[in-house]
């Protein structure tokens, strides 16, 4: 944008996922569905974990991290794209929406670190399960879900202060339903190659060097799979990752190619279409994914509704038969 005589903008105006008013009250009914959803399942899991003494256990002390940045990350937006389906004027403050773009790239960069650290998990129990315990004690695990804490904070700390020097001199208006960082970028009217520059460096080293340990971590499990002779082995170890596999499925492949391509390449339409499936399905989603497979979460559930007929009826019709 040329520089000249501007107005400094001071609130941004958010578009939302559709303009058309016909839209906008059966969206909001969706949204909110799903919204209500993902708080009950995630908050349900993380009880259910922790009052539950046989999920003491590293695999569902890393779950129920997931499920509470899954919580904070998918309610750093939901309620204001709820409330612009009903309100006349989509705004958000300057300081709102910097806010907002802070913790969102820290939760997600967050849950990209977990999804790192739960491969990692999963490949010491499958390929060393008899050097398990001693491999993954507590002391472990807390320094990897701190880790993955502390690296969200500061790759979100990184860019979000790159980005609040530049000015915004107009137009206001995002074309999205959160305050995203390319659609950001679009905005400024000073030179923002520093900032893609930051962008596609932090977040693609980051979505890199994730991918190579999730890759390289069930390569080693695949061949440790296979080398297992019983049917019924095999059965058992693939099942303790296929969650975690669908999960990785699910919000990296969007998250990752959303979030490494630099603004002049990329779609703002098509960003609102992948950002749907990372910050708003995929946190409605993990919860069902991990009760629904999981033998012991289910048994930890079945228990946990034993004394509520409505409960245990519906938990029989969604546990298949052995």
């Amino acid at each position: 944008m040329a520089k000249g005589n501007h107005t400094t903008v001071t609130q941004f105006l958010l578009l939302g996922l559709t303009s058309e008013p016909k839209l906008q009250a059966p969206l909001f009914i969706i949204f909110l569905m799903i919204y209500l959803i993902t708080l009950i399942g995630n908050l349900g899991l993380i009880t259910l974990i922790r009052t539950n003494r046989r999920l003491h256990a590293p695999m569902y002390f890393f779950l129920c991290n997931l499920s509470v940045v899954d919580l904070c990350y998918s309610s750093v937006f939901s309620p204001k794209l709820l409330i612009g389906f009903l309100a006349e004027k989509k705004t958000i403050s300057y300081p709102a929406c910097f806010a907002q773009h802070f913790f969102f790239l820290a939760f997600v960069t967050t849950e990209v670190l977990l999804l790192a650290a739960m491969a990692y998990d999963r490949y010491v129990a499958i390929c060393n399960p008899l050097h398990y315990a001693v491999s993954m004690p507590g002391r472990v695990c807390v320094q990897l879900v701190a880790g993955s804490y502390v690296g969200g904070i500061l790759n979100s700390l990184i860019q979000t202060c790159f980005l609040l020097p530049l000015p915004f001199c107009g137009p206001n208006v995002i074309n999205h339903y959160f305050c995203d960082t390319n659609p950001l970028l679009k905005l400024t009217c000073s030179d923002d190659h520093l900032n893609e520059l930051l962008l596609v460096t932090f977040n693609g080293t980051i979505s890199m060097s994730v991918l190579f340990i999730i890759i390289v971590s069930y390569a080693y499990i695949l061949f440790s799979i296979l080398r297992i002779r019983s049917a019924k082995g095999r059965h058992k170890a693939f099942s303790t990752c296929a969650s975690h596999l669908l999960t990785v499925t699910l919000f990296y492949v969007p998250a990752g190619l959303s979030h490494m391509q630099p603004a002049s390449k990329y779609s703002l339409e098509m960003e609102k279409v992948t950002a749907v499936f990372y910050t708003l399905i995929v946190p409605m989603l993990n919860p069902l994914i991990y009760s629904l497979r999981n033998k012991e979460v289910k048994d930890a559930l079945r228990k946990a509704t034993a004394n509520n007929t409505f409960g245990s009826c519906l938990l029989a019709k969604l546990t298949p038969v052995s």
